[in-house]
């Protein structure tokens, strides 16, 4: 390996303490993710500084070490220790929305507010050889989604326009590319999950194995196959930032010294591969595949084809015994009902049922299984909230929460930004969604192992979906005060204000120190 490098000007940081001795503090860069966590880790294991312990390892002994302390010793937080980045481009905004529901997750997706995504183009899914109908069907359906964002998208910026006069003081392209960022707010709300996007993260290599594991279970075949994909990218050479320029550097070197110029090939050009120990294991997660299959029958059995009741935007639940809020999210996360409708059905199913469902959320788990998210249970703030699926992407963000998220359907009906009727186009826009509800439906009666799978493609952004959010007093304050301000979003600003009134109403005492922005006051179309 290349010596880990500490430049003239990034000398380390040191301070003389009482007895004379020096805290130095400095940055290290050039070390590969899991020689790094090799380094780290031998702080407990070795008397060595860092300096020392990165010029002695080399991808052998950390291979061994960790196939050692890692794999056959459990010690599991070795992995939380390299960090590994990951560009994936041209998924589903379905598979983003998965790939981002990890808590120990950091990264960034594309924008529906800053880009344009009629280009982006979309996912198809596999209909099989005997699915040329549904597939028929299903481009029609996402075509028409496409043709009808495009014109509304035109329209809404024409509207914003007429309402908005540009100020003396800001540039025409200024201008408009602020309205053109406030007409893809209203247009997103057609855009299909199929939609592709692109997101990058940064990962210990800890979470990565789980995630993969993660994702390798999931139903949808797009997600699953994205699990083998990031298994592969973090095993498999990855790409060198610096490769162009450190190839021009090497042939300059060779037309002086060409045993240099291999020497310095061999140094700078070698293939690196991120996590080629960490992550080698990672299979699909049997314990979750299982659960899901017999938390979903319990789910259909205990609500026997109830109706959904009706529910709010954002309902605050009051407390009950940990016993009944175990069994009442682990059917939540396999159903589409609402919490409360769910609570009711498990209070009357009595004590015995609740436990065997409880039971079921445990049963599979092996050795190095954690407890599933259902079970991060106990926290005073708790909503039960129905957006639409685009509001919800961004509040998606707030990983401090624990979320509990429901399957994508067109159960729940659809929502229209106010501006669609202003700018005259809300018979088109209800007309797309009505037509891609029906697209769904067909969809999902198409025959198929993964028909339902398939048809939620089909689903524009516009269309609602429940998250059971659970949090402390701290994130329900950060969250409303945030996702109020003006610059944001007007689904997940009705939202955030919506939290702040329900807590507000339950803690009067407590509401003054809620920093927010009232919804209900106009907005500056040309402040972001």
């Amino acid at each position: 390996m290349s010596e880990v490098t500490l430049t003239e000007q990034a000398k380390p940081a040191a301070s003389a303490g009482p007895n004379g001795a020096s805290v130095e503090v400095f940055a290290v860069y050039g070390a590969e993710p899991e020689i790094q966590a090799y380094a780290m880790a031998k702080y407990s294991r070795s008397a060595l500084s860092m300096k020392q312990s990165l010029k002695e390892i080399t991808a052998q002994k950390a291979e061994k070490f960790l196939n050692t302390f890692y794999f056959q010793y459990g010690h599991r937080s070795i992995a939380d220790l390299a960090h590994i980045a990951l560009a994936i481009e041209r998924l589903s905004i379905l598979a983003a929305i998965v790939v981002a529901d990890e808590q120990r997750w950091d990264g960034q997706e594309r924008s529906t507010r800053y880009q344009d995504f009629k280009k982006s183009g979309y996912y198809t899914p596999d209909f099989g050889a005997e699915g040329a109908a549904a597939r028929a069907l299903y481009s029609e359906a996402i075509e028409f989604l496409f043709a009808t964002y495009e014109n509304i998208s035109q329209r809404a910026f024409e509207y914003l326009a007429s309402i908005t006069p540009r100020p003396a003081e800001m540039k025409p392209d200024a201008y408009e590319r602020t309205l053109r960022a406030r007409a893809f707010d209203i247009s997103r709300y057609l855009l299909p999950l199929a939609t592709n996007t692109s997101l990058g993260e940064i990962v210990n290599a800890r979470t990565l194995e789980t995630q993969v594991g993660h994702l390798l279970a999931q139903p949808h075949r797009e997600v699953r196959e994205l699990g083998a994909l990031l298994k592969r990218a973090a095993t498999s050479p990855a790409y060198n930032a610096n490769e162009e320029s450190l190839e021009a550097l090497v042939g300059a070197i060779g037309e002086v010294s060409p045993e240099l110029a291999e020497r310095a090939r061999r140094e700078l050009l070698r293939e690196v591969r991120v996590a080629p120990t960490l992550v080698k294991y990672a299979d699909p997660n049997a314990y979750e595949i299982e659960s899901r299959r017999e938390l979903g029958q319990a789910a259909a059995e205990l609500m026997r084809g109830a109706a959904i009741e009706p529910a709010p935007l954002v309902d605050l639940l009051e407390g009950e015994p940990l016993e009944i809020e175990l069994a009442t999210t682990l059917v939540y996360g396999n159903c589409h009902y609402s919490y409360r409708q769910i609570r009711a059905a498990a209070e009357a199913a009595g004590e015995a049922r609740r436990r065997e469902i409880i039971d079921l959320g445990l049963r599979h788990r092996g050795k190095h299984d954690e407890l599933p998210r259902a079970f991060c249970s106990g926290q005073q703030s708790r909503f039960d909230i129905l957006m639409d699926i685009g509001g919800f992407r961004d509040m998606h963000r707030h990983r401090r929460c624990v979320q509990i998220m429901q399957d994508f359907t067109t159960a729940h009906g659809y929502d229209a930004p106010p501006e669609i009727e202003l700018a005259g186009v809300g018979g088109e826009y209800s007309g797309a969604m009505e037509r891609a509800a029906a697209a769904v439906e067909k969809l999902c009666g198409a025959g198929g192992a993964e028909a339902r799978e398939n048809a939620q493609y089909a689903i524009p952004l516009a269309f609602r979906k429940r998250t059971l959010f659970k949090m402390d007093f701290a994130e329900a304050v950060y969250i409303s005060e945030l996702r109020t301000t003006p610059a944001g979003h007007a689904s997940y600003r009705n939202v955030a204000y919506a939290m702040y009134e329900a807590v507000a109403k339950k803690y009067p005492a407590l509401a003054g120190y809620f920093r927010v922005v009232d919804v209900r006051e106009p907005v500056d179309l040309l402040k972001r």
